[in-house]
């Protein structure tokens, strides 16, 4: 077999092609570059736009995004984050490796006002918790109803995922100085905690457990894509934590340009309107074309809960250590 020497020699007799292609390196989560999620579409369309080389690389789930850059620092080869939310923006941003985006964006469909200068949003969505109706007739009205029951759930780790972050805000938001107690009355429930999401809900879809930690956007993919409608978020009485998920431009990229469009890109109809089928996400800007008819229906919480970036921030480690506090025992 010759198959090395002829590829190398394709190579040499086309050194421009390799030489002269600029590579733009988007760091990501897991689920995004998989096939089944936005990464090969929104992939395919911008190369289109932008005569570059995308490469969009897998880092695990959402918050294990941010731990690497902090280890890279200046010697990360990425040039774009995307993934990052608003629970880890300002700690982000206190890295001082990320740079302006410079985009004043029009048209956001977001439910709150955004002005951030170095991170850019793409999707959004609501943390809930997904159920089988067929298996579970009648889900808890509550986080407080959940934790009283001997329901099984899977959540994510909040070191490693942004969506375990995010019910860690959840509690927090939802029950002050109260949030431990809530974690101790829940660490019975908890089957296991996995590192993202994808194994999470995999995990749930096998029947290992009544409920998982996902969105309120969940049982739209089952409805669409196959057609499903037994997969349901409960709605709770204390309201659902909001997500919005953002990308940023690293300040030593060596592609600053390819950067920019990127992120004025990803706010376009070619990357927008590919968010809502394949990372089952609510889009950052509404598609031409709107939401399919799956969405209609779907959990809207009377209560939305959000600590600001610059709160979250504060928050976060007293909430990591009321979590582990709790799950230790």
């Amino acid at each position: 077999m010759k198959l090395p020497a002829i590829a190398a020699l394709a190579v040499l007799a086309h050194p421009a092609i390799a030489q002269d292609t600029p590579v733009l390196r988007v760091l990501t989560y897991d689920s995004f570059v998989s096939e089944w999620g936005p990464g090969p579409q929104i992939e395919a369309a911008f190369e289109e736009t932008c005569g570059c080389d995308l490469q969009l690389v897998a880092s695990g789930d959402g918050a294990s995004l941010l731990a690497r850059v902090k280890l890279e620092g200046e010697r990360s080869d990425a040039d774009v984050i995307l993934g990052l939310d608003t629970n880890l923006t300002a700690d982000a941003a206190a890295t001082g490796l990320f740079a302006e985006h410079g985009v004043s964006p029009d048209g956001l469909a977001l439910p709150v006002a955004w002005d951030d200068p170095l991170f850019l949003p793409y999707d959004w969505g609501y943390f809930a918790f997904v159920y089988d109706r067929t298996k579970l007739e009648t889900p808890p009205a509550s986080l407080t109803a959940l934790a009283e029951s001997d329901l099984t759930v899977i959540i994510q780790d909040p070191r490693t995922s942004t969506p375990g972050l995010g019910l860690l805000m959840w509690v927090e938001a939802a029950f002050g100085d109260d949030a431990q107690a809530w974690w101790e009355a829940m660490a019975a429930n908890i089957l296991t905690v996995t590192a993202g999401w994808s194994e999470a809900y995999g995990l749930f879809l096998d029947g290992e457990a009544d409920m998982v930690l996902s969105y309120t956007t969940s049982p739209a993919y089952h409805i669409i894509a196959e057609g499903d409608d037994t997969k349901a978020a409960a709605p709770f009485a204390e309201g659902h934590y909001l997500q919005v998920e953002v990308a940023g431009k690293l300040a030593n990229t060596d592609q600053p340009e390819l950067a920019d469009a990127f992120l004025a890109f990803m706010l376009t109809e070619g990357f927008q309107s590919v968010i809502p089928e394949t990372n089952w996400m609510y889009p950052a800007v509404m598609p031409e074309g709107g939401l399919a008819d799956g969405f209609d229906g779907l959990v809207t919480p009377e209560t939305a809960l959000l600590f600001p970036a610059d709160e979250a921030d504060g928050e976060r480690e007293t909430a990591m250590q009321k979590w582990l506090a709790a799950l230790a025992r």
